[in-house]
């Protein structure tokens, strides 16, 4: 991957050797969807149930804690609900400049001890779907969810990892 800035603001973080899982996630996201990953960049924030609540508060008007956040870099929406967004192009840097995705550590500690996962597969799964957000991918109705989860299923079978739906 060209660029995985990662910031961790909360040192719990840092027991999963974050930066391999996120690259790992991201990577095979791209790959699943025929983007080159040696020339995208992504910004990762690796915080609190506290700091997320801020941030959901300040973008969405919901300030309470959430599991995962992403800001694209552009909006990529499909035309038409369930469709393929647009793909990214680069820039005159040749770099596709995807977003930024924020974690919260508490948020995704207990989901995956409420679905008897494995932390690190949890975090996994929600770092290829921040970065299907990225990339205009949404579940704002079954069409969207359905595509949207569907590929989240590939990709995690990609990396050897159960389904999370199931």
């Amino acid at each position: 991957m060209e660029t995985l800035d990662i910031v961790i603001e909360d040192d719990r973080w840092t027991a999963l050797d974050l930066e391999d899982h996120a690259a790992q996630a991201v990577r095979a996201t791209l790959v699943h969807l025929n983007i080159d990953p040696e020339i995208s960049e992504v910004t990762l924030l690796a915080c609190d149930d506290t700091r997320i609540a801020v941030l959901n508060g300040d973008f969405r008007a919901k300030p309470t804690p959430t599991n995962v956040l992403s800001w694209p870099a552009e909006e990529r929406a499909a035309a038409q609900s369930g469709g393929i967004p647009q793909a990214p192009e680069a820039g005159l840097d040749g770099l596709l400049e995807l977003g930024d995705i924020a974690l919260s550590f508490e948020t995704c500690q207990a989901e995956a001890e409420a679905a008897a996962r494995p932390f690190a597969d949890h975090v996994t799964h929600l770092i290829i779907h921040g970065t299907l957000h990225l990339l205009g991918y949404d579940h704002v109705d079954d069409a969207d969810a359905t595509l949207m989860e569907r590929l989240e299923v590939e990709i995690l079978g990609n990396l050897g990892l159960d389904d999370p739906y199931m």
